[in-house]
């Protein structure tokens, strides 16, 4: 959905709520490139799910005040034209961080107990004690550890470390932004938190080895895309499952899929993918058996997607009128 605000400045917020006119994409697909861009001169604010491409900005006129998004990414928007423009950016990270993580988990377990495979064999599947099995998730007496790696380490991995702490999870490793300091007080008392043997940093080879399940939870952009490479993924274990719940761009598709067809890694659980939204059967992800494919859901809960449609109006309208936003994104620092 798209929604632009046309708006006359009365001088009183109060007044203005009454002149905000509404224009709504109302069908439940993908939001035509021509509509929007027909329907967004003279908007003083617009609110944009995560592929509505506000690229072409200018041609809303100078009344333009406000582009929220319904999402926590916000590739989707050209921030150095926001900041030519002077023009507010919202967004909705905060309320998503517990729906992401959830089906983060989700996906690791289903990509390493081979749901993919196993929903469609009754009523032909024969039972054998080894048929379709898979690595546990959690440790056990026979297997007393259980690394959870990390690209990427901010709020949603924090909540899926705490989920994996329940299940057994033992240690944590990650991958530190570039030139991030050292987290080493806040990282043991993550540890000693969730009683894990240990949270520390390290290389991205070193991710790649020492990772039973990986969770890609990095941005997206030009600086991430591919860092989970062919060279990547030829060091990750036969054993280890890969979680992408973070940017597609982030994962090679193609090289993912050839090292799942080669048994590299033993699955991949993916909420995104680098094609989408132009993902169909005969992509190579889809088509691998040992991958499960959703169509980016992960913050896909009632109660979250709720709250984010709330907070994406909140925000239109504070821009609308000229007030501060609940949500806004600083982006001082990204634009270059």
């Amino acid at each position: 959905m798209s929604t632009a605000n046309n708006f006359q400045d009365t001088g009183s917020a109060h007044a203005a709520r009454h002149k905000i006119v509404v224009i709504q994409w109302k069908e439940e697909r993908r939001c035509d490139r021509a509509w929007l861009l027909q329907n967004v001169v003279g908007a003083a604010g617009i609110a944009v799910c995560f592929k509505d491409m506000v690229r072409s900005i200018r041609c809303s006129g100078p009344n333009l005040r406000v582009v929220s998004t319904i999402s926590a990414g916000h590739e989707h928007i050209d921030l150095a034209v926001m900041a030519e423009h002077n023009i507010q950016v919202g967004y909705t990270p905060d309320v998503l961080t517990d729906a992401v993580a959830d089906s983060a988990v989700m996906l690791a377990l289903m990509a390493s107990r081979r749901t993919g495979q196993t929903s469609s064999f009754w009523p032909s599947f024969h039972w054998t004690p080894f048929a379709l099995c898979g690595p546990q998730l959690s440790a056990t007496l026979f297997s007393p550890t259980r690394t959870a790696g990390f690209l990427g380490f901010g709020r949603i991995a924090h909540a899926v470390l705490k989920r994996l702490a329940a299940f057994g999870i033992t240690h944590c490793i990650y991958t530190p932004r570039p030139g991030a300091l050292p987290q080493t007080v806040r990282d043991a008392q993550l540890a000693g938190a969730l009683g894990l043997a240990s949270v520390a940093p390290v290389a991205l080879p070193e991710l790649a080895r020492g990772s039973d399940v990986l969770f890609v939870l990095a941005p997206g952009g030009a600086a991430t895309r591919h860092l989970v490479d062919a060279a990547f993924l030829r060091q990750m274990r036969p054993t280890s499952v890969l979680v992408n719940n973070g940017r597609g761009s982030v994962v090679d598709s193609r090289a993912l899929a050839q090292a799942l067809a080669e048994g590299r890694l033993w699955g991949a659980g993916l909420d995104v993918v680098d094609e989408e939204p132009d993902v169909g059967a005969d992509h190579p992800l889809v088509r691998e058996p040992r991958c499960v494919v959703l169509p980016h859901l992960g913050s896909a809960a009632l109660e979250t997607r709720e709250e984010m449609a709330k907070l994406t109006a909140r925000n239109v309208l504070a821009g609308v009128l000229g007030e501060r936003l609940p949500m806004a994104l600083d982006y001082s620092t990204l634009v270059k």
